[in-house]
């Protein structure tokens, strides 16, 4: 008799790619069964993980204040309670400014979730190690530094044209070629052309006054960029294929590779590689404009809030959340910083894990409505109007020239309800506040798009 795909399957066998190849040898040399069983052996899978049963227990630091709220929470529960059931999790916590980033499953903005031996790059996403950065100029004006951040600076698609690109440094450029995940010469010039390039969406570069010493601040929000965006997209493929062999009942948005791994290892190297690069983008942004006054700075600090933090075999997947404790970053320059909106103050925090935040506190302010429902509601005014009413007294400059309303203010949950509730639930503790002068954000960088262009080119 013929040896089948069925008999590898009743030998306990899952059906994979390899099976075709393994089917021919058995009967193209008439291997006897003590012979398949030897020859199988290499091909020997590790059991399935199964999903918990249940959804494992969630710290809930998030609660509807007002109507417009409710679907918003009820959703980010709703999708915890599916995501908590992922073998490998182990605790999880919500932080108030959290919305959902999809369908239910998916990890939302502002969750936190410990896993065990495991990194899931769908947990960090493409944005990886998005992080803020302050510097603290003493005395300077802030519209002059806000005039030199502008001319710096570097928002929108792509990287920097040749001639205007900031250095990546040999050490660094080195590393990654050492790195499995990252020994990519493509890779690596996308790096380097990406320095010193803060992106579109809710990236910005904020310039505000110390409420406890009248000295201006420099605050810069922005991830890795397509440097990020590469590790993330093999990081889940890689993630996928160890899915597909021992825990397929797992979503694949939520696919992990473990620890233990050879994968595994150079993965959580390639994190700390990102990592190091956002932190020297920042770097030299804040240092570019520092060399454009001629002056010094004062202080400077920083903190991650997307992001794998590590404790032994337990993994901290922070989708949106500000670590507080000293454990999590191995570079500690001072307290956190949480941005709420344009028109509000950065918060400078510090606090301890305790009983409710597993030590982390929210990012920011967090999104009642997506991008679309917002701009639909306030689709009776113009563009124009809705900017100069939510910006008035501020210096509010989008680098395309190009309002984008949704992320102005109002786009955002109350940032007064934020506070409310960090202080409510005990998550952190407010040490000073950087006071708006001003901003700079990417602005609709879609509208006057050079493809959209094109394409209007060619209708004409």
């Amino acid at each position: 008799m013929e040896f089948n795909g069925n008999h590898l399957i009743e030998l306990g066998y899952r059906p994979a790619k390899w099976f075709k190849d393994a089917i021919t040898h058995i009967n193209e040399n008439n291997l006897d069964e003590i012979q398949i069983r030897e020859y199988l052996d290499q091909f020997r899978q590790p059991d399935i993980i199964p999903l918990h049963d249940t959804a494992r227990d969630f710290i809930i630091n998030i609660r509807a204040e007002h109507e417009s709220e409710t679907d918003n929470v009820e959703k980010v529960i709703n999708t915890m309670k599916v995501l908590m059931k992922t073998p490998t999790l182990t605790t999880g916590a919500l932080m108030p400014d959290a919305c959902p980033t999809g369908p239910e499953g998916l990890i939302p903005v502002g969750g936190v979730v410990v896993a065990k031996n495991a990194i899931h790059p769908g947990f960090h996403s493409a944005d990886i190690c998005c992080s803020v950065m302050l510097t603290d100029f003493g005395d300077a004006d802030p519209k002059e530094v806000l005039d030199a951040a502008h001319s710096v600076t570097h928002f929108g698609y792509g990287g920097r044209p040749r001639g205007e690109q900031m250095p990546m440094s040999q050490e660094l450029m080195d590393a990654f070629r050492e790195n499995y995940f990252l020994n990519d010469e493509k890779l690596i010039s996308i790096a380097r052309s990406h320095m010193g390039t803060q992106g579109d969406g809710n990236h910005f570069l904020f310039v505000g006054k110390s409420k406890n010493t009248g000295n201006t601040m420099l605050v810069t929000h922005h991830g890795s960029r397509a440097p990020g965006a590469a590790l993330y997209d093999k990081g889940m493929k890689v993630a996928n294929r160890f899915r597909q062999d021992i825990s397929p009942e797992t979503l694949k948005e939520n696919a992990w590779i473990p620890f233990d791994t050879e994968e595994g290892q150079a993965y959580w190297e390639a994190l700390q590689l990102i990592r190091a690069w956002t932190k020297e983008n920042h770097t030299n942004i804040h240092d570019a404009v520092l060399n454009k006054l001629g002056t010094e700075k004062k202080n400077r600090y920083w903190n991650e809030h997307n992001f794998v933090f590590r404790d032994g075999d337990l993994f901290y997947h922070a989708k949106g959340a500000t670590p507080l404790d000293d454990k999590f970053m191995p570079d500690i320059t001072g307290p956190r910083l949480i941005p709420l909106n344009m028109s509000e103050p950065v918060l400078i925090v510090q606090g301890k894990t305790n009983g409710r935040n597993l030590g982390f506190a929210p990012h920011g302010a967090g999104r009642n409505f997506s991008r679309t429902q917002h701009k639909r509601s306030l689709a009776h005014k113009t563009v124009e109007e809705i900017f100069e009413e939510e910006t008035k007294g501020l210096d509010i400059r989008f680098f395309s020239n190009e309002i984008d309303i949704s992320e102005l203010p109002s786009a955002y949950k109350s940032a007064k309800n934020v506070r409310a509730q960090i202080e409510e639930y005990g998550l952190c503790e407010v040490l000073d506040e950087v006071m708006p002068y001003g901003c700079i954000m990417a602005g609709d960088v879609g509208k006057n798009a050079p493809w959209k262009k094109k394409k209007k080119y060619r209708k004409a």
